[in-house]
């Protein structure tokens, strides 16, 4: 879904510009979260660590990565004064992410602290190592869901995708998130050619069989070793057309919904899976979405270099006014959409484990 553009101004303009003059000549300065194209943002994804215990091939090369110190990350007050901030400018939900969040130690205490906020939709991505032994803990403290990544349901080329971790693990730790009451679950499924397409119907035959949602996600230009080729992405049409073969699918009703999957149902009643085309359809258009990333920069899109740090300001006594303008900035400056198909795209110079998805 595209976006209307201003007359007289184009996206390729737009990235021209400079954002502060833009901000000083029209942003508002009350309302909720509203960037040039009537966006309201009201999702936050906070990443707590750019650290992960897994080196995923689409993600990290297996050695190599270089992670921010300790002083470098944001303190849980910190983020919590942040979080308080953006509620009070309409912000609702708040999805905790990483690199994988559960290495972080503490992370039950924040989700406690975002509850005593007030946000009801609290909500975690995991790769699923560690949350067996929190499901429980984290669910009383207040967090709501949870999506989990798994890429295979074959243990030895899950462990060749994951380079860190075993098939049964993860399988146990969806378990424990039913059994604490963190529904729906969304299991996560980054697709590559050549390495797991050839088990879209495993994954629907799973998603059938457990009730659980599996979303199938193109592989994006956000992996830190800089070798993302489109070649070996799965267009979300191809992977619709595969399982419509074998099982008719219709479409969940969107209703202008920001949610970044395509919804379908199996029409026998046997669960739901996901569709989360980013490359191929973008869904720029209804984008909801900012980001706070774990040293503490404010990023309005996955795929764009502009940050508005905050760290600082949280840290030299900076008031919450402040930071409210520093929120409104940031979306105020989102352009119409990331470009990824445009000519002369670059991939982010931060790739995604230090963005936080």
């Amino acid at each position: 879904m595209t976006t209307s553009v201003p007359v007289g101004i184009t996206p390729k303009s737009l990235r021209a510009m400079e954002p502060d003059k833009l901000v000083v000549q029209t942003m508002p300065t009350s309302g909720p979260l509203v960037d040039r194209y009537g966006r309201v943002h009201n999702d936050l994804r906070i990443s707590v660590t750019d650290r992960c215990n897994l080196r995923c091939v689409y993600c990290m090369p297996e050695e190599g990565m270089t992670f921010m110190e300790r002083d470098e990350l944001l303190r849980f007050d910190e983020i919590l004064r942040f979080a308080a901030v953006a509620k009070g400018l309409g912000v609702d939900a708040v999805r905790l992410t990483g690199g994988e969040p559960l290495v972080r130690k503490g992370l039950v205490s924040l989700v406690q602290g975002l509850s005593d906020l007030g946000f009801e939709d609290i909500s975690l991505t995991t790769n699923g190592t560690e949350l067996a032994r929190h499901a429980g803990k984290l669910a009383a403290a207040g967090l709501r869901r949870v999506n989990i990544s798994c890429d295979s349901l074959i243990p030895g080329r899950f462990a060749a995708i994951r380079r860190r971790a075993t098939l049964d693990v993860v399988l146990n730790a969806m378990d424990a998130a039913e059994q604490a009451g963190l529904l729906p679950l969304k299991i996560n499924v980054v697709l590559l050619r050549g390495q797991n397409d050839d088990e879209i119907l495993s994954f629907a035959q799973f998603a059938r069989e457990t009730g659980r949602t599996v979303r199938f996600i193109e592989f994006m230009p956000l992996d830190a070793q800089g070798d993302w080729d489109r070649a070996q992405l799965v267009p979300g049409r191809e992977v619709h057309d595969v399982i419509s073969a074998r099982w008719e699918l219709e479409p969940i009703e969107r209703s202008a919904s920001p949610a970044p999957a395509e919804r379908f149902r199996f029409v026998d009643g046997a669960g739901e899976i996901g569709l989360i085309s980013s490359v191929t359809e973008p869904f720029c258009g209804t984008c909801n979405r900012l980001r706070l990333t774990s040293d503490g920069a404010i990023r309005n899109c996955l795929f764009s270099d502009s940050e508005t740090t905050v760290r600082d300001l949280l840290r030299s006594g900076g008031s919450d006014d402040a930071i409210a303008h520093s929120l409104r900035s940031a979306v105020w400056g989102k352009f119409p959409g990331h470009g990824i198909n445009e000519p002369g795209f670059l991939s982010p110079q931060r790739s995604m484990s230090m963005i936080g998805g």
